[in-house]
């Protein structure tokens, strides 16, 4: 009599935490690995949830807000998308960061440099993230990999000041070749590096 109980209700009952690692497992696919507090929110999920799995060692707290699930497939893009999401809301990675992201311009920063619209303040700031607060128009916005970022357009001529003008047209040239422009944008990115500063 009690074997049937115990069938029904015992084990077949999902368990809120086991519900709550399922959801946010599936967000954080999308997210390289990594789930923040807001996304837990917008799941209906309390943030005082994420600790507890992270004590249990379900998730790794990377920072304030910022998790991550240690049994995620770790990819050289993680990098990136860890700096976008450990900048805040709104932010996207830019200048050299969207370079090096599609192996462009020889682009390989100390730092990812992430643009924002927002003033950030962190405690702990971190040497590996440069925050550019920074009011990028809808225009220059879209995502690559998943990882919302400016252009390509914009980061090569947002570069100028960072990278050789050689190697920036050299880049323009190799992401109109696989794509990542088109010939307008093309004709418009080279126009703005070879004018006279």
């Amino acid at each position: 009599m009690a074997e049937p109980y115990r069938k029904r209700y015992g084990s077949a009952m999902p368990q809120p935490a086991d519900t709550y690692r399922r959801r946010l497992w599936e967000l954080a696919l999308d997210q390289y690995g990594y789930v923040t507090t807001a996304d837990a929110a917008r799941l209906g999920i309390p943030p005082v949830e994420l600790r507890k799995l992270a004590a249990r060692g379900r998730l790794v707290r990377i920072d304030r807000r910022l998790y991550r699930f240690p049994d995620a497939p770790a990819s050289a893009r993680d990098t990136f998308m860890e700096a976008v999401l450990w900048t805040g809301p709104d932010a996207v990675l830019a200048y050299d960061a969207v370079l090096a992201l599609h192996d462009l311009a020889l682009a390989n920063p100390r730092s990812v440099r992430v643009a924002t619209p927002h003033r950030v303040r962190k405690t702990h700031p971190r040497d590996d993230v440069t925050i550019i607060t920074e009011h990028i128009p809808a225009s220059d916005l879209t995502s690559y990999f998943q990882i919302p970022a400016t252009t390509v357009a914009r980061a090569l001529v947002d570069c100028r000041s960072l990278i050789m003008t050689d190697r920036l047209l050299d880049a323009a040239h190799q992401a109109r070749r696989d794509g990542l422009l088109l010939a307008s944008e093309y004709d418009d990115v080279v126009a703005n590096l070879t004018e006279p500063r």
